[in-house]
């Protein structure tokens, strides 16, 4: 495999992240750390961007503090919410797909065979919102662009160590070095020939120990610094207003809920910062569906789950999000909660987690309660429930067409 790395204006960007949506509640660190464990690739850097995460490791050639070539091309296309291309860097032939907004496809290839077969399988899918190749290559209704003209203006974001101790490394070491240079050179001669002690400048000496002192200082003074740059960010910090979430998702599900002559409706969901919706085949095609479906949902991504049934997916807008978390313990809220809807005669799955995240290398506890409820209210009428609690977020809900239920799941954090 190559190093993902391309060069432009005589400066490295990362290519080959692996990439997934930043769901609200998750800061990014944490959610790169989780990616690191439950993969079988030991992811060790990580960038954030927008509502996405993205990952690799030094294996790839990927360092500390270098951009993403992904991020700088879809901050020059900016205009485009869907695009598919493939842009010569060098000898190699550099592939990123783009949809809804989403980076999906983010890689650099050794040769053109194997960049345009990827691109071919790609362009496939319809509703691009632009398609980028060499021109050499022929491909219908694309168009050439350089790298040269898309990354390197404005640098956004840039690459950080996934583990706390490994981005202290550096300044720990030079530390360790200097202090045992001038340990050496201030004690080894004198222990070495003590005759010689009135040889020592006692001047020289004071000036290495002031200089020791000097750079632990600055050492503490820097790390102090990047904690309070580094402010701890909870998750309850970036929840969005509840009724404009629930109405957000009401109307979403509503929009990909189309009815498509030869298709079921059967399953929606939304889910983080996702709509989806899964049609079962009845009498339509494929073909069919992709002809329909283009007119009324413009700009969604179609997965063929099977022959029989496809699932649509649609990102969606982001809503301003600011800090709440219920002030009531989270046993007092558990109980508040079930009493809630042992009034309204509704079962309700409560469950309370404490979830861990770490900070400066602390640990720091987030009490969360977790809320299961099958209702027939839509989501603007059943989050009215929560109205006197803090800390809420619906997590998710869901529709489905054979016992039009709605089914909630929301979180509850509390000191």
């Amino acid at each position: 495999m190559i190093k993902q790395i391309v060069n432009v204006h005589h400066k490295n960007f990362a290519t080959g992240l692996f990439w997934q949506p930043l769901g609200v509640g998750n800061t990014a660190q944490n959610y790169a750390r989780q990616l690191s464990k439950t993969n079988d690739k030991r992811y060790t850097l990580y960038i954030e961007y927008k509502s996405m995460l993205g990952v690799t490791d030094e294996r790839s050639g990927a360092r500390v503090g270098m951009p993403s070539a992904a991020v700088e091309i879809v901050n020059s296309l900016s205009d485009l919410i869907s695009f598919l291309g493939v842009f010569r860097a060098d000898k190699h032939y550099y592939l990123v797909a783009v949809r809804n907004g989403v980076i999906i496809r983010d890689i650099l290839f050794d040769n053109a065979e194997e960049a345009r077969q990827l691109y071919t399988q790609l362009a496939e899918i319809p509703d691009w919102g632009a398609l980028f190749a060499p021109t050499a290559w022929g491909m219908p209704k694309s168009q050439e662009k350089f790298l040269a003209d898309l990354i390197g203006k404005k640098i956004t974001a840039k690459l950080r160590q996934i583990s706390v101790l490994k981005s202290m490394a550096p300044s720990i070491l030079f530390t360790a070095v200097f202090v045992i240079f001038g340990l050496v050179v201030l004690t080894n001669p004198v222990n070495q020939n003590p005759d010689k002690k009135s040889k020592i400048n006692p001047e020289i000496a004071k000036e290495y120990r002031r200089k020791i002192e000097m750079k632990k200082q600055e050492i503490l003074e820097r790390k102090i610094a990047e904690e309070v740059d580094q402010v701890i960010e909870y998750p309850y910090d970036r929840l969005p207003d509840v009724m404009e979430r629930a109405q957000l998702c009401y109307k979403a599900i509503a929009f990909v809920m189309q009815p498509l002559a030869g298709w079921n409706q059967t399953y929606a969901k939304c889910d983080g910062d996702f709509v989806s919706v899964t049609f079962s085949r009845d009498f339509g095609t494929l073909n069919d569906f992709y002809e329909i479906g283009a007119d009324l949902m413009p700009g969604a991504l179609v997965q063929e789950i099977s022959e029989d049934e496809v699932m649509v997916r649609v990102n969606l807008p982001e809503l301003k999000t600011g800090s709440s978390v219920d002030e009531r313990d989270q046993v007092t809220v558990m109980r508040d909660v079930a009493t809630l809807f042992q009034q309204v005669n509704t079962k309700a799955d409560i469950k309370g987690v404490t979830d861990k995240m770490l900070h400066n290398n602390k640990t720091h506890d987030i009490y969360v309660t977790e809320v299961g409820v099958t209702s027939k209210l839509i989501p603007t009428e059943f989050m009215q429930a929560f109205k006197d609690f803090d800390g809420v977020y619906m997590s998710s809900v869901s529709w489905r067409a054979n016992t039009r239920n709605w089914n909630y799941e929301v979180i509850i954090y509390s000191k």
